[in-house]
């Protein structure tokens, strides 16, 4: 009896398709994503085992040899902040000098140098010895001005939303972390706590890096 010949079936997948979906998903994650802006003064956080993500817009308070750095969410509450803080201290500002402060991501400088920082290229600005910090001892607290007007800033801003007619998913005061330097002193980060439970702000985020429980 003659055997039936069973006819071989190509294995061969084309890809094509597949490969031009992988390309397009890559060009949009590289138009969409937003470059993480360099920190005026970078930290080495503690370590911890607790994973929990921050909120997606909340104020952080960075504190690293003995100087303290403040990053306002949002580039309407940076500039709302502003102003509050011009009417505070009596200090104006050009409408360049809001738009400006308005894309900055973070800084550090007493009041009376933020001028000269503003008009710094982004690039100069976190140059050595640009930023020493923001005041925050108890004779002349800036920070704790920033911090008030920042939440109170927020607060309006999310008013004039809700007045408008407009959809504000959550209506809370502005989140604030504390991301601390390791090896820092106890006293500067409680300095900072206590500027924090002054403006009876008790809850708030402490950064930290990831490390193996093992450890």
């Amino acid at each position: 009896m003659a055997k039936v010949k069973v006819s071989k079936k190509s294995t061969r997948i084309d890809m094509t398709a597949m490969c031009d979906v992988a390309f397009l998903l890559l060009s949009f994650f590289i138009m969409s994503a937003t470059a993480k802006q360099p920190e005026p003064h970078p930290v080495d956080t503690p370590n911890s085992t607790v994973i929990e993500k921050l909120p997606p817009e909340v104020a952080v308070i960075t504190v690293g040899d003995g100087q303290a750095y403040f990053n306002i969410p949002g580039k309407e509450v940076r500039i709302e902040t502003l102003k509050r803080i011009s009417s505070e201290y009596n200090v104006a500002f050009t409408e360049e000098e809001y738009e400006a402060f308005g894309n900055l991501q973070g800084f550090g400088v007493p009041l009376n140098q933020l001028k000269g920082l503003l008009a710094m290229e982004a690039s100069e600005r976190n140059s050595d010895n640009i930023q020493k910090g923001i005041p925050f001892d108890t004779v002349n607290n800036q920070l704790g001005s920033w911090v008030k007007q920042a939440r109170e800033a927020n607060r309006a801003i999310l008013d004039e939303k809700i007045a408008s007619g407009e959809e504000v998913e959550e209506y809370k005061d502005l989140d604030i972390a504390i991301k601390g330097d390791a090896e820092e002193d106890y006293p500067t980060v409680k300095r900072v706590i206590d500027i924090l439970q002054e403006q009876k702000k008790n809850r708030f985020f402490l950064v930290t890096g990831l490390r193996n429980e093992d450890f």
